[in-house]
């Protein structure tokens, strides 16, 4: 909570700081757009926290969304109308997610090398479907999804709040969410109280999987073609986004709520740089830092914890 509490202060504390030193952060376009471009790194967060409180990690969420959406836009260019093509994107994530989730309870490969394995393999599976080429013959009105208001709020907001209720309700009030926390803090003990660690582990990974689908065709609705190079390193955003909201990398940690704070924290960051004209690549040194930082306050904590 203490964690929590202190990045919501951090957050608000940058928030002022860029309305105080830049005229452009508080129009309507620029925070529309912060929402708009935060929304598909948010919504693969809330996959990846249910992954790491269960004490896993996955590195493949950028070659998934990048699959993911390409699948759905040729869908749609082969005719398909737009809700189909939707659904082709999310059943693509949910595919790559469960795939994750079963190599790594079947085979029992630690799930850092099983997602490496599939980031390359999906990563290169999406280029050859492509021809390297991006698709970019979809309907007009799929731009609605990444790019269209409703009730003068960004599509995107809408279905990220949706998406963030339904992640929470899982994790708080579900046997799964029950299950992943105490898989997380012990697989061993949880397998023999009698919890299905196996059934539940791949179960986080396919939610996951089917979150980084969505991603994936807003992210295609944004750009309004499906990119076989969207997504690159993006695994490392994501898994930033909840590590600096309080999720622990060793499993049996994180929220809904610190997550989106996180990955919000990030995105307030880039806006920041570039209204201020500082390179993305110091950004990229910026979230490395960060990240390390988050980690050894976890730890930290962890040691007061345990005296």
């Amino acid at each position: 909570m203490i964690q929590r509490l202190a990045l919501l202060g951090l957050v608000a504390t940058l928030f002022v700081v860029l309305a105080a030193t830049s005229p452009y952060f508080l129009t309507g376009t620029n925070l529309s757009s912060v929402v708009r471009q935060t929304a598909v790194i948010n919504t693969m967060a809330l996959g990846m926290t249910l992954v790491i409180v269960a004490g896993g990690i996955d590195l493949s969420v950028g070659s998934i969304l990048a699959f993911s959406g390409l699948m759905g836009c040729m869908a749609m260019e082969a005719g398909a109308p737009i809700p189909a093509g939707l659904a082709v994107g999310l059943v693509a994530g949910a595919f790559w997610g469960c795939v994750n989730g079963l190599l790594s309870v079947l085979l029992r490969i630690n799930p850092f090398i099983v997602t490496l394995g599939t980031l390359g393999i999906v990563r290169g599976l999406t280029l050859q479907v492509s021809n390297g080429l991006p698709v970019h013959r979809i309907p007009q009105a799929f731009s609605f999804l990444g790019g269209g208001n409703l009730l003068g709020v960004p599509v995107v907001l809408w279905i990220l709040v949706a998406c963030a209720l339904a992640t929470h309700v899982i994790l708080e009030h579900t046997r799964l969410g029950r299950y992943s926390f105490a898989i997380g803090s012990n697989p061993e003990a949880a397998f023999y109280t009698g919890i299905p660690v196996s059934f539940h582990t791949a179960a986080v990974y396919a939610i996951s999987g089917l979150l980084c689908g969505l991603a994936g065709m807003i992210e295609a609705s944004r750009l309004m073609t499906g990119q076989p190079t969207a997504g690159l390193g993006y695994e490392l955003r994501v898994i930033a986004a909840v590590v600096i909201g309080g999720g622990s990398l060793r499993g049996g940690e994180g929220s809904v709520i610190g997550t989106l704070l996180g990955a919000f924290f990030m995105g307030l960051l880039a806006n920041g740089a570039d209204l201020h004209g500082i390179s993305p690549y110091w950004q990229e040194v910026i979230i490395g830092g960060v990240i390390i930082l988050a980690v050894s306050v976890d730890e930290l904590l962890r040691k007061f914890r345990l005296r």
